[in-house]
This record gives structure tokens, sequence and C-alpha cells, in this order.
């Protein structure tokens, strides 16, 4: 807010007030476009245009409260906005001084009090780098980019240190990648620039596969700049002239605002010959991918971007030394560029102040699942999940009971509610058996069966291998069947140790660590739920009532013998006489639904 306040304060001159509306692709979807046109048609009518500043910024961050807008001075909350909403809160509030209080975010009032939006708790335990400009300025203007410290990062770094020092300055930072495996981002560039051979190449992978992530896309739709600025910095560093940013082409909207800041930054001298008046030149274009999940590895990335099918290559060589066309290349995903201009133009003692020990800096997470507030959010390492579901997220839906947090996306693990104060770094992930992959983070309740929810994830990566190594071609298969014998009541035993082996035999034998990462699921699952996994097989019950094969529908004595459920069932295994009560042959019972979903007085029930 701070940011956005002072933004306010330069420009007050020339307008009354500010309204900013996201137009990041979640609240699109949720018809932020139109209340864009709805509070623009209103001020022209009002002929009001020269009084209120109208501005089309990124992601705020909380998704489920789309659409959003915020009033600014004071940051007023407007959420969950529908046709009609735009106009009331020009005539309202921008024209008429009123806070409407049915349409503010339910929190930001108390006491007739307006807390400002980064008052809320959704937003007061976070801390923003990669996130930074998100909510915060235009991202097709690169002159709000440069208003807010762009490019200072660049300038520093091309005026005032050398091609080492900049590297020097991000290991001293302890920044490491932020796209899964944690490697530390200056001994990765460090590696590539020591590297013999010429041209050398800068990659920004923004090929965000995971299931329910979307937290580059909206750095990307957001703050566009931060990622150029800091491919740039790269190229100086490592000695490369070229860079190219891999997205995939079902991101439309980041692909149409990095074409164009790429152009802008190009007009202002900010990218090409010559950069800033230096000797140093540098250029980037975009490589649309097709959208396979196996191209967020590295070298299928690489392999995708020279033309070929998207397959993992065997490692070593390593991309630092044998990467785009055979020559040395750095690669990096989205979140890890994000922070790189501000480590540079702050320094390395600011960054490594946040976080733990061994992860500094903060980290992005897509927030989902059962949870009462779900979007993005970016916390400093060491934030506990306990802080992020309760304080953050603000609980589980209906207040049920926390079951478990999946972190990683569809190759990370499940963590259970011993482990809710645990500090949120890459070592303490990866010892619950997760880890913290690209950011995903799906919470659930106590109904949740955690043996399909491991199938859920199995199946994807099944779905998405490349199938080139046959450990990960066969071995999730096999792993795949076993789920499905054992949710369909149909396990022993013995399939329990035969996934158990399989899945440890996978990741020490994969190509790639996708292969490597895809028995994580079942894995950690295992290690916390086992006894779930032999209720299905030795008791054939499911003990959360989610698997439909080991559920069974009865009839309670509160039947008033109506006949409805008789009628509507498709298989005639319901009996008994009016006024009576009824009684269904599980033996012959489909398990269609229909009997509960008639019922007059809910005799029907689950077990």
């Amino acid at each position: 807010m701070a940011l956005r306040d002072n933004r306010f304060a330069n420009i007050n001159s020339l307008y009354n007030k500010q309204v900013l509306i996201c137009g990041d692709t979640g609240c699109r979807s949720s018809k932020s476009d139109e209340m864009e046109e709805e509070i623009r048609e209103a001020l022209k009518e009002a002929n009001a245009e020269e009084k209120i500043d109208v501005v089309r910024v990124g992601c705020f961050g909380l998704c489920e409260a789309g659409p959003i807008a915020v009033v600014y001075p004071g940051g007023k909350f407007y959420a969950y906005l529908k046709e009609g909403d735009g106009r009331r809160i020009v005539k309202e509030d921008l024209l008429g001084d009123k806070t409407i209080d049915e349409l503010i975010y339910p929190e930001s009032l108390s006491d007739d009090i307006v807390k400002s939006i980064y008052d809320v708790s959704f937003y007061t335990k976070q801390k923003k780098i990669a996130h930074k400009n998100c909510g915060v300025i235009n991202p097709d203007s690169i002159e709000e980019y440069i208003a807010l410290d762009g490019y200072l990062g660049l300038h520093k770094a091309l005026n005032e240190m050398s091609p080492q020092e900049v590297i020097d300055e991000i290991k001293e930072s302890g920044l490491r990648g932020r796209g899964g495996g944690g490697f530390p981002t200056g001994l990765k560039w460090q590696f590539t620039k020591d590297a013999e051979g010429s041209p050398k190449y800068v990659l920004c992978n923004a090929d965000e596969g995971d299931p329910g992530a979307f937290m580059d896309r909206s750095i990307l739709e957001g703050d566009p700049y931060s990622v150029i600025e800091a491919m740039t910095i790269a190229g100086y560093a490592i000695n490369a002239n070229y860079g190219f940013i891999y997205i995939r082409a079902e991101y439309p909207s980041a692909v149409e605002k990095l074409e164009s800041s790429i152009k802008k930054a190009k007009e202002l001298g900010l990218l090409g010959n010559n950069i800033m008046g230096t000797d140093f030149s540098f250029d980037l274009e975009l490589r649309l991918g097709a959208g396979a999940f196996v191209c967020g590895e590295e070298m299928a990335l690489i392999e995708s971007i020279e033309g070929k099918r998207g397959i993992p290559r065997n490692k070593p060589p390593f991309p630092a030394n044998e990467g785009l066309w055979g020559k040395p290349t750095l690669i990096n995903n989205v979140e890890t560029y994000a922070n790189i201009a501000q480590i540079i133009y702050k320094g390395s003692d600011w960054f490594s102040s946040i976080g733990t020990e061994k992860s500094h800096g903060t980290k992005v997470f897509t927030l989902g699942g059962n949870i009462k507030r779900t979007g993005i959010i970016e916390v400093p390492m060491g934030t506990t999940l306990r802080d992020i579901i309760y304080e953050i997220g603000g609980g589980i839906i209906g207040d049920k009971e926390f079951k478990a947090v999946q972190t990683g996306g569809p190759s990370g693990g499940c963590i259970t509610k011993d482990y809710l104060d645990t500090p949120i770094d890459y070592d303490n992930l990866t010892a619950l058996g997760s880890m913290m992959g690209s950011g995903g983070m799906i919470v659930m309740d106590d109904s949740t069966c955690m043996v399909d929810i491991a199938r859920f994830f199995l199946e994807f990566t099944v779905d998405e291998s490349c199938g080139k190594c046959t450990p990960c071609r066969e071995g999730t298969k096999r792993m795949l069947e076993i789920l499905e014998k054992i949710v369909a009541g149909k396990g022993t035993l013995e399939d329990i140790d035969t996934l158990e082996n399989l899945g440890n035999m996978i990741k020490i034998s994969s190509l790639c660590g996708l292969g490597q990462s895809a028995p994580n699921p079942v894995l950690s699952t295992l290690r916390y739920f086992r006894d779930e996994y032999e209720a299905h097989v030795v008791d054939k019950k499911c003990p959360a009532g989610h698997c439909k094969a080991l559920l069974e529908y009865y009839i309670d004595d509160t039947c008033i013998g109506c006949r409805k459920c008789a009628r509507n069932c498709p298989v005639n295994c319901i009996s008994g006489k009016p006024k009576e009560v009824h009684v269904i042959d599980t033996e012959a019972c489909i398990k269609c639904g229909n009997c509960m979903e008639v019922c007059p007085t809910n005799s029907v029930h689950l077990r």
C-alpha cells in the first residue's frame, strides 16, 4: 500500500482519486474487464474522466474475492463485484466520497472504520519481493516500473559492478532457484560464466504446468519488466547477448504483456545494442510451448526451443556447459528472476536478512483446496504452515478439521497436522518427504481420502510422462493400476508393499527430476496415512467416506415408506411395502445415489 500511496502522492495534483482494477487472468475470468468498462463509461457520462485515474494492475493475490477494485487514497478494498457495482462505486465513492459498506471486503469494515486492503489479515503476514509491483503498477507502463526503482539494478550492475561482482552479490544473497530443486542461483551463474564456449544464452523457464499453480503467470502479467531486467543483468554477468523466454501458449495474456514489454524496453534502449550507453548488448525473444508438463524440465525445455520433441536429455553435461544448441546456457524460472534486480539494487545483505539460515528471501505460493481464502501469497521463508493456513488462508472451509497440505505440485508430498508449526524452507519440506517445487499448496480437510488424492496426482504424472525412460513410463503406470485397485476395494496388503517398493525404485532410476519426484504423493501418503491404505484393503472401508466402491447406501428407520426411492432406483434394488421402512439390496445396488437425492425425509445414508 505504501508503494501505491507514494505513487498517488506523486500524481494527486492531476487526479482526485485512483481506482485500481485487477487485470490478472483470474479476475478477468470473473469479469473484471466488464467492471473496468462499466467504471470508465460511468466516469465518461459524469464528465469526470479528468478527475479519476482508472488503472488496470496485476494480481492483488486474494483471487477468491475477484473481481477486485481498490480506491485510493486510503486503499478501500471492494470485492466480489458484479454487474452494476462499478457504476455504484463511481457515483457513491469516487464522486460522492461515500464508502459503500455492502461492497467492501467484509474484513475491511470494522466499527465503521474502513481498513486499507493491505491491513486485512490475508496480507499482514506476507512480504512482497517477487510480487512487489503486482497490484501496484500498470504492467503495460514501463514508466511506472521505472518510477518504482525499476532498472536501478541494471544501471548499478552495468555502471558500478564487474560481471564477477554481480555473480558474487547473487551468491552472497543466498538466493536459491524457485523452480523446484532450490539449487543456489549464484553458483549456477558462476558455472555458466566459467564454461568454455560461445555464444552463451540466458533462458527463462516460464512453462508453469502444475495443476492449479499460477504464480509465474501472475508475475508475468503484473510485473513483466522485473523478469526482463533480471535476464539482462544475467546476460551481463555471464557474458551472454541473447536470451529466450519459454512460455506456454496457454498464457495468452502473459504472452501479450511480454511481447509489448520487450518492444518498449527496446524503444528505450533497455534491450538491444549498447544498453544504457554502455558497450553491453542484450536482446530477448519469446518461444511458445504447446503445454507439455515435461517441458518444465530444463533439458526438455531446451530441446523444445531447438524445435525438437520436448523430452529430457541425460545429465551431465548440464546446461551450464552444453545447453541450447550445445552452448553454455543459464536457465532460471520466472520467480527466481523476479528477485534479481532488487538484490543487485538493495544488496545481498538486505535479501539474506529475510528468511531462514539456509533459505533466504520469500516464496510465492498458490494457496488452494479446502481453505477459506484462496489465491497467491508471498511469505518470508520460515513462515509456518499454521500461519499460512489459519492466519493468511483464514482456516478450513466450514471450520472442518485440517487433514493435510500438499506442497510442490503433482510431484510434491502431503504433510500432516503434526507438522503445522514447521517453518517452511527447502530443507524442512524435503525432510518431511515433500518439496518446495514451484509453489503449489493444496489444503485438504478430513473428508479427503489420502489414497484417492495420491491416485489423482499420479494419474496426472502418468498422463504427462514423456515416455523416454522405462521407470517413469512403465513404473508410474503400474503404480496407478495398483492405486485404482485399492480404491476399488480390490487391493491387498502385498499391493501396498509393491507400491512402496516401486515408488522408491522409480525415484532413483528415472531419467529426469519429474520422473524422480512422480512417486512423492504416494510415498508421502504411505508414510503418514498408511492406516488409510490398510483400511481400504483389510476392512474394505474408506475412512474419509470418499471412495464410492467402498461405500454402501442404507435406509434408517425414519423412512416413511413413500416408495419414491424405489420408483427412482434404476436397478430395482429397493424393496418395502408402502408406509413401512424400505431396504436396499447392497449386492445389487450400483451406488448411483438416486435414492438419497429423492428421499423427502433424508432417510438414506452412506456408510
